[in-house]
């Protein structure tokens, strides 16, 4: 399978549903020299009508940031202060305000400048994507028949009807049809929740056959570790945190090869898995030698169920659609 690194579209946005600070930020830098280059940022938002601001060169590369400000809002403003630790202006101090869609102002020190943002929304290229010829259909926003919980039963989710989508409640679901190799196509969204940190923040996940999971979290800005958005639960971080800030829809595009076995049941192979996240490649062929945290079990030589969990957060899921591969990558 060649490599996937497609650059999510820029479209011109608003104020992400309950936070007109929170997301991503894009502009240019200058300094008082004459110096002029890109600048972006990654606002956060930590409750109390607190953020943090993540300065970047660029979205979507693992590199430091530039600097990382922290905010208050007063008086329908967001001011930002912080010190660059990276670049050419490290050891400057920045500070600035957001009003609207506009984030910008001074950087002090040597040799100075001035900087300023524009609000944008970054989404997936392949959001909406329609199920190819002869793939399985397990949840188009009509119903919730493709899905039981762990004892066989319907499920409980929330049904959204004008958003096409579901929402987690009351346990995990698992599909009917058990599944070996496969491509699989999930759009999700994590919810708003500024106060909760860590694993409380947004939780889900999206489990292979029940036993491999490919983490949903909140982890919108933060370093990109195992546990988070993109990474392979305990066993191999992304290579990039694509996330996307909370209430933006996302999606993964996984391939899956299952673990081989010989002929007296030895496994000669482990699991991989392909993630692309937001149209950017994050885990290539990640080998996964064991049954992920929290898995539900079975015969790892046997097919299983595609495994949504409930870790307590109302994450919501749409059109999840899959095409069987039997090892044809």
């Amino acid at each position: 399978m060649r490599k996937l690194t497609v650059a999510v579209a820029l479209v011109a946005g608003t104020a992400l549903g309950q936070d007109a600070v929170m997301g991503d930020w894009q502009g240019t830098w200058k300094s008082a020299n004459g110096t002029q280059a890109p600048l972006v940022a990654q606002v956060l938002a930590l409750g109390d009508g607190a953020y943090q601001a993540n300065l970047l060169d660029e979205f979507d590369k693992r590199i430091p940031p530039i600097a990382v400000l922290a905010g208050k809002e007063a008086d329908g403003k967001a001011a930002f202060t912080g010190k660059a630790t990276e670049g050419k202006l490290k050891g400057t101090d920045w500070a600035g305000t957001v009003e609207g869609e506009k984030f910008a102002g001074a950087i002090a020190g040597e040799p100075g400048g001035t900087f300023e943002m524009k609000k944008v929304v970054r989404l997936s290229p392949t959001l909406g994507a329609k199920p190819p010829e002869g793939a399985t259909v397990l949840f188009d926003g009509s119903c919730l028949d493709e899905w039981q919980t762990r004892d066989g039963k319907d499920s409980l989710w929330k049904l959204l009807p004008e958003e096409k989508a579901m929402e987690v409640k009351g346990s995990g679901v698992i599909s009917r049809k058990k599944f070996g190799d496969c491509r699989l196509h999930v759009e999700f969204r994590t919810p708003f929740m500024p106060k909760a940190r860590g694993q409380g923040r947004g939780n889900s996940g999206v489990y292979l056959q029940g036993r491999y999971e490919v983490q949903v979290l909140d982890s919108y800005g933060l370093k990109g570790e195992s546990n988070e958005c993109g990474g392979i639960y305990g066993c191999g971080r992304p290579i990039v945190n694509m996330c996307a800030p909370p209430l933006v829809w996302q999606t993964y595009d996984i391939t899956f090869t299952a673990p081989r076995f010989d002929a007296e049941g030895k496994k000669i192979r482990n699991a991989t898995v392909t993630v692309i996240h937001n149209g950017v490649l994050v885990q290539d062929k990640t080998e996964v030698p064991n049954p992920t945290a929290a898995h539900w079990g079975g015969d790892i030589k046997e097919p299983g169920g595609i495994h949504l969990q409930d870790h307590g957060n109302p994450v919501q899921y749409r059109n999840i659609w899959l095409v069987e591969t039997r090892g044809e990558m």
